[in-house]
Formats: C-alpha cells, structure tokens, sequence
C-alpha cells in the first residue's frame, strides 16, 4: 500500500511539473513595447551604413502616448528619424504608474 502512494506521489508530481513547463507564458509589458517601438522603427527612411546605436529615454502620457525626452546619439538623422517616428504615437501597452521613465537602446543596422 506504501508504494502504491509513493507511485501516484511521483506520476502527480511528473504530470504537475510537465504541464506547468509545457504552458506557454505570456509576455512581459517591457516584450511588449520592446515589439511595438521595434514596429514604429522599422524601415528607416535613409541608408543606415553599419550599426547605428542610440538610448531613448522617453514616457507615457495618460493617453498611451510615447513622449521622447531625449535620445542620445551622436547622428542627428538618427536622433531626428527616432523623435519622428516615436514622439506621440499610442502604444497599446497599458500604463504602469510606479514606473516615470523609459529608457531604452536602439540599434539600427544595414540590411
């Protein structure tokens, strides 16, 4: 009888831990706007000549909109295609009050 418990002990606990790992998870907030800034900068309107690179800092306003502060990179096309691009469009992820500020890299490279 010990082992008849000991067995269904073990198959509970083997059944358990492969469908919690077989479950997939959902995206974090920061996944989400990383997938929608990537989206709004996607085909930059000039030639990027090897890799570009810049830090975005930026919230959110009570509308869901990206308001730029500051992008720092040493090309201004890139400064200027990024606060085009990004200043006040909406983003479906919602607002997360503990959180004032943004900053995020941004990495543009030669197709």
């Amino acid at each position: 009888m010990k082992k008849i418990k000991v067995f269904f002990a073990a198959a509970a606990l083997i059944i358990s831990s492969t469908a919690i790992a077989g479950t997939p998870t959902e995206p974090t907030q920061e996944q989400q706007l990383n997938k929608e800034i990537h989206q709004l900068l996607d085909e930059p309107s000039f030639n990027v000549d090897g890799e570009m690179t810049a830090f975005v800092t930026f919230t959110l306003n009570e509308k869901g909109e990206i308001v730029v502060l500051n992008v720092d990179s040493e090309n201004l096309t890139v400064e200027s295609f990024i606060k085009s691009r990004l200043n006040y469009k909406k983003v479906a992820m919602k607002l997360n009050p503990t959180i004032k500020f943004y900053k995020v890299p941004v990495r543009l490279v030669s197709a």
